[in-house]
C-alpha cells in the first residue's frame, strides 16, 4: 500500500510541475531564447568579421552598414565551402554589392572550417597576421552567446588575442521573446542549444 501511495504521489506531483510549466510557459520559455543572444553593441574597431553560415545575407549587410557608419574600415568576410561549386564567401560580397555596399569593403578568407570553432581557429590567427588590436563579431543574434564563449575560449588557449565585441544582427526567423510561436524559430533553437551543449562537451 505505502508502494502505490508513493507512487501516486509521484505522479501527481509531476502533473502539477507539467501544468505549472505549461501555465507559466509565458515566463520561461522566453529565458532559452534570451540565453542564446549575446550583444555587446558597435565601437570602434580594426576590422569586422562576419562569420558564415547565413543564408539570407544579414551578417554581410550588417556588417556593411558597420564600414558605412564608420565604426571599421574593412570587413573580413569567412568563405567555408559553399553551393554548387560557390564559395559562399563569394556570394556574399556580391549580394553585399548589389544591396550598395563597395566591393573594396570586403576581405574574403576561403576557409575549410565546417563549425564555429573550426572557423575561430582560421579567423583568430589570420587576424594577429594582419596586426589586428580590436574587432567586431558580426553573426545572427540567436548565435551570438555560443560564438563569443567559442571566440573567448581560443583567445584564452593562445594566450590572448585582440579585443572583442560582439555586433548581434536580427534574424526574421528568431525572436528570443517569442520564438515557441513560430515552427522556423523553434528549430532555430532547438538547433542552437543541441549545438551549445555540444560544444560545452567539447564535441
Amino acid at each position: 500500500m505505502a508502494r502505490h501511495s508513493f507512487r501516486f504521489k509521484f505522479v501527481l506531483v509531476l502533473v502539477v510541475l507539467a501544468a505549472a510549466a505549461v501555465v507559466l510557459r509565458s515566463l520561461w520559455l522566453p529565458l532559452a531564447g534570451y540565453a542564446l543572444v549575446h550583444d555587446d553593441g558597435p565601437a570602434k574597431a580594426d576590422i569586422a568579421v562576419v562569420l558564415a553560415g547565413d543564408y539570407y545575407g544579414h551578417r554581410i549587410l550588417k556588417a556593411g552598414d558597420l564600414v558605412r557608419a564608420g565604426y571599421v574600415p574593412a570587413v573580413l568576410v569567412s568563405a567555408p565551402p559553399g553551393f554548387y561549386g560557390i564559395n559562399e564567401g563569394e556570394l556574399e560580397i556580391d549580394f553585399a554589392v548589389r544591396h550598395g555596399c563597395p566591393r573594396q569593403w570586403f576581405i574574403p578568407l576561403p576557409n575549410q572550417a565546417l563549425s564555429t570553432v573550426a572557423e575561430a581557429r582560421v579567423i583568430l590567427p589570420d587576424l594577429r597576421r594582419r596586426g589586428v588590436r580590436s574587432f567586431l563579431l558580426v553573426t545572427s543574434n540567436y548565435h551570438t552567446a555560443r560564438a563569443a564563449r567559442v571566440y573567448r575560449a581560443e583567445e584564452r588557449a593562445e594566450g590572448g588575442g585582440p579585443a572583442m565585441r560582439v555586433v548581434a544582427v536580427p534574424d526574421e526567423f528568431f525572436s528570443p521573446g517569442s520564438w515557441w510561436r513560430n515552427r522556423e524559430s523553434q528549430k532555430t533553437v532547438f538547433l542552437e542549444w543541441c549545438k551549445t551543449v555540444a560544444t560545452a562537451l567539447g564535441m
